[in-house]
């Protein structure tokens, strides 16, 4: 993602690609291989968009795939929303416009996912650019707050310590001492280009739930690694799928945080007997 990323963000940044609203433009299907704006709720898209993109497949396809990993990441509800409007604006008689409250709610939301990874908010992204609330735009809807609020959420944060081979009361002790223990194999894929990418392969198996719910912690710790992927880059070797038993609290502000990650090998029979003991075990 990082390759990909820093050349989306460079273009972004670029005065050059600063769209004139004077220009004549034309209407397009928005294609099947531009899967970041495919099910945004239109078919039919502006060219030259927002950021003076006009050659479809040579600009705006590829240039669109390079956002699909911080979306992934779910960073804020509408940010593919605000995005397509952008890169993909919706082909009516007049110009929609992200409005400068949508703009500030993803900001805030996704910029320090950006951080995270090295980068900063895009130049050509400033909020002030864009159209107050009062103008024809496309708004921030509050009502997608709710939806998420009291779920936990992935954050930026320092890789967690590693150990292997832990005794049986270290990792008895770690259950104790955090809100959440489970077991997800972490796996890296190879690509032909660009940077790996990371997934978690089969299922999460809880060891201590706390707050954690059984249908969304897979795809929890699917967005911390896509967040936090500069220590994924450390916790998964290319090519190859690694077992942890994770534990971790979730933070007041309802951030998910890694605590410990133990790595469970075959041969670690402690880890094994720690899980067992745990149904029994009073802390």
């Amino acid at each position: 993602m990082a390759v990909f990323l820093t050349a989306a963000l460079l273009t972004m940044a670029c005065p050059s690609m600063a769209f004139d609203m004077s220009q004549s433009t034309r209407c397009v299907a928005i294609p099947n291989q531009m899967k970041v704006c495919k099910d945004v709720g239109y078919s039919e898209m502006r060219l030259p968009n927002f950021l003076g993109h006009s050659n479809l497949e040579g600009e705006v396809v590829p240039r669109s795939e390079d956002w699909r990993p911080l979306l992934q990441t779910g960073c804020h509800p509408q940010a593919q929303a605000f995005l397509c409007s952008i890169i993909a604006p919706v082909c009516l008689d007049t110009f929609i416009q992200p409005c400068r409250s949508l703009c500030v709610a993803v900001r805030d939301s996704c910029a320090p996912v950006l951080a995270c990874q090295g980068h900063s908010w895009p130049e050509a992204l400033d909020c002030d650019r864009f159209p107050a609330e009062q103008d024809i735009c496309l708004s921030h809807h509050t009502k997608f707050n709710h939806f998420t609020k009291d779920l936990p959420k992935p954050a930026c944060q320092n890789c967690p310590s590693v150990e292997e081979a832990p005794a049986t009361k270290r990792v008895l002790d770690s259950f104790c001492q955090h809100d959440f223990a489970v077991t997800a194999k972490f796996h890296r894929r190879r690509q032909p280009m660009g940077e790996p990418e990371y997934d978690i392969e089969g299922r999460v198996e809880f060891i201590r739930q706390g707050p954690l719910l059984p249908y969304d912690t897979r795809h929890l710790l699917q967005q911390w690694l896509l967040i936090n992927l500069r220590c994924a880059n450390v916790l998964v070797r290319p090519g190859r799928s690694q077992l942890y038993v994770l534990t971790g609290s979730v933070q007041p502000d309802g951030t998910l945080a890694l605590t410990f990650l133990f790595t469970w090998q075959k041969k670690d029979a402690n880890i094994t007997v720690a899980t067992r003991k745990w149904k029994h075990h009073r802390c």
